[in-house]
């Protein structure tokens, strides 16, 4: 039903009530108003009632038009000819008017005129516009009201529906959903992401139409920055991008692989090592370079330096230069020295009984071993350094000595000689030192024995070697024998 008030028919081919001019096929519109409100704007001369529909004869509102075959027949007129008009109803030249036949299926034939009563009286009219009304609108009430239901369900329907553009991981596409927010359009699209992807916006951010929603996986890049690796994640799709968005500067730094390397989702190793700025001091001058070399080795190399012979540096050659390092380069020139060392030789002690305590007698000589010593000499930048021993030779050797130790009582006296002054004729001889010598080397001891004279007493070894108590009873035995004669310029001081 429309909502003007006009209610809209169809007309059937050709047949045109209002206008005999060239329309064809159109609509028009009956009014619904007040009866004899008078002719429509849009209809001919003829008043409102002239218009009589006739049978409805099974039209289908919805359904396609039937097409009728009868002329179309000016008012007035039957078969070409003028009819004459009843009473109370005058015709156009005194003629009657053709009596219409079309008449809705829903409206009853009209009652034949009773004498006095004119077809277009307003009582009828009136009858005739209230039954007109009732009929259709009670039964197009139902259709309407359905109608306007899906035409609100519909409204609602598409109120609800989002066009949303997603793009996943620079793949976008535009979609239409009813998902409430962003973590919905991902579930309902198959989208997972893990803790190292990135969603803008937020999983949990309400959706509205033309909203756009982008999804950046994350990709593990083993990195290995100046030297030191790094385990770390990025949502970058390139290397550019990534060192971008991982605050790496890029500018003037050596990369393992191109900048504009894609990064798949299994992601990559990459080296970088920055742009620095080392210092190198040689040969009495600096320079300074700027350097991405992964080797101090090659930043010397990139400054115009050489290394030679036995050259190095103040660091590791092959260590890894750091921004703002400075490196010595040291010259060395180096020789080498041989050196002959000796060797200690050992003692080896042994008891004897026949020797008085304290008496230790020589019985082979110790002999010294001898060592040959490789030394390298070096001087860094003029300057001489300690030697370092590179290599050692044993040449011979070294014999232990072997010394007889007596263990034998010693006498306490020696009958006749005990009573003399033997302190006062030490002193006279020897200055009371049991080790002295004289200038000669012949006598030596207290009492300056000479060898033979000392062995012939029963003594070992030199005289002087012996304990001061053996060569006072040594003398004592030798006065026995042959007196004070012995010690010619101070045997008087035995007697005091």
């Amino acid at each position: 039903m429309s909502n003007s008030q006009y209610e809209t028919y169809e007309t059937y081919g050709t047949h045109d009530l209002y206008d005999p001019g060239p329309s064809r096929g159109t609509d028009f519109a009956v009014d619904l108003a007040a009866p004899g409100a008078g002719p429509r704007p849009d209809s001919g001369t003829g008043p409102y009632d002239a218009y009589e529909p006739a049978p409805y004869d099974g039209f289908d509102l919805h359904g396609p038009p039937t097409l009728h075959s009868a002329p179309t027949l000016a008012y007035g007129l039957r078969d070409g000819r003028p009819v004459p008009a009843p009473p109370g109803i005058p015709g156009p030249s005194g003629t009657r008017a053709y009596e219409d036949t079309y008449r809705p299926a829903y409206e009853a034939p009209a009652a034949p005129l009773r004498a006095g009563v004119s077809r277009g009286s307003g009582r009828r009219r009136k009858a005739r516009y209230a039954e007109r009304v009732d009929g259709p609108m009670r039964r197009l009430l139902p259709q309407a009201l359905v109608v306007a239901f899906l035409a609100g369900g519909t409204t609602a329907f598409v109120a609800e529906d989002k066009a949303i553009e997603l793009n996943v991981d620079g793949r976008p596409r535009t979609l239409h959903t009813f998902a409430d927010d962003v973590g919905d359009v991902l579930a309902d699209q198959g989208v997972t992401v893990g803790a190292h992807d990135m969603v803008v916006p937020a999983p949990g951010t309400e959706l509205a139409d033309g909203d756009e929603i982008a999804v950046h996986y994350g990709r593990p890049v083993r990195l290995t920055l100046d030297g030191r690796p790094h385990e770390v994640w990025t949502t970058a799709p390139t290397v550019e991008e990534a060192l971008r968005q991982l605050g790496v500067r890029a500018e003037g730094a050596y990369l393992s692989t191109s900048r504009s390397r894609t990064i798949g989702r299994e992601g990559l190793a990459l080296d970088v090592r920055t742009e620095r700025s080392v210092t190198i001091m040689a040969d009495g001058r600096a320079r300074t370079v700027r350097t991405n070399a992964a080797t101090v080795r090659e930043a010397i190399e990139e400054a115009g330096i050489t290394l030679r012979g036995e050259d190095t540096t103040s660091v590791a050659p092959e260590s890894f230069p750091r921004d703002g390092q400075t490196v010595t380069v040291l010259r060395i020139t180096g020789s080498r020295e041989v050196r002959e060392e000796t060797i200690p030789f050992q003692v080896r002690r042994t008891d004897d009984s026949s020797l008085f305590r304290g008496t230790e007698v020589v019985e082979r000589a110790g002999q010294p071993g001898l060592r040959r010593i490789t030394y390298a000499l070096r001087t860094v930048n003029g300057v001489s350094q300690k030697p370092r021993r590179i290599r050692s030779e044993l040449v011979r050797e070294p014999r232990a000595q072997v010394v007889r130790v007596g263990t034998r009582m010693l006498p306490t006296s020696v009958r006749g000689a005990d009573h003399l002054d033997w302190q006062s004729l030490a002193a006279c001889e020897s200055g009371g030192r049991p080790d002295a010598v004289d200038p000669s080397g012949t006598y030596g001891g207290l009492y300056q024995f000479d060898t033979r004279t000392w062995q012939n007493l029963g003594g070992d070894g030199r005289p002087q070697d012996a304990p001061a108590a053996e060569q006072t009873l040594r003398a004592k035995k030798l006065y026995v024998r042959q007196g004070a004669g012995p010690w010619p310029h101070c045997g008087a001081r035995l007697h005091g």
